[in-house]
């Protein structure tokens, strides 16, 4: 009888591990294997559509996975000398939203700061999309078609751009293999 009764509580025990497991969306996945990055910045590069004079072309690029909120990560994009860029990623019924912060050296911030996009669905563990939202239309008409999109692995992250209809794509890889130590702030952070 005890040993039946065992082998019931373990049964019981091991389905609600995989029912947890299993309940685990894309989206939290994804959000999580961002997370475990909190605290560590990492250098990257233009890996498409580098040109000339387009600002980041021959400076130093750095993500800081500054901010790890239970719902929201932010990471400040460094260009250069440049503080003024954070992407704000925030989740809310398992649907992920991606938003520009960008902030002046005063850190008030810019008239062209939280476009972006939310994800139309949960994406998939190491991808999400970002098609243009409303506010992002209203403020630049010009960015109405863009799709912004995220990949995370265990070896790089991404940021990618891509205006629909036009020529204009933009890819920064980040190597998640090797932390780098980096002191900075973004413009406006307290």
């Amino acid at each position: 009888m005890h040993k039946f009764t065992f082998v019931l509580l373990f049964g019981l025990l091991f389905s609600s591990v995989i029912a947890d497991a299993q309940s685990l969306q894309a989206s939290d996945s994804f959000f999580l294997a961002i997370k475990k990055h909190c605290g560590k910045s990492y250098e990257g590069e233009i890996t498409a559509g580098a040109r000339e004079g387009d600002g980041f072309s021959g400076k130093r690029l750095v993500m800081q996975v500054i901010s790890c909120e239970e719902n929201q990560i932010k990471i400040p994009f460094y260009v250069g000398d440049d503080s003024s860029r954070t992407w704000v990623f925030t989740m809310k019924n398992n649907i992920i939203t991606l938003e520009h912060d960008h902030r002046h050296k005063d850190g008030t911030p810019d008239k062209i700061t939280m476009y972006g996009g939310t994800s139309p669905n949960q994406g998939t563990e190491k991808l999400q999309f970002f098609p243009a939202n409303p506010h992002t239309c209203n403020m630049l008409y010009y960015a109405c078609s863009n799709v912004w999109w995220v990949t995370i692995n265990e070896e790089a992250f991404t940021y990618n751009l891509r205006r629909i209809g036009s020529e204009r794509v933009f890819t920064v890889t980040f190597n998640l293999k090797r932390p780098i130590p980096f002191e900075g702030k973004p413009w406006g952070w307290k």
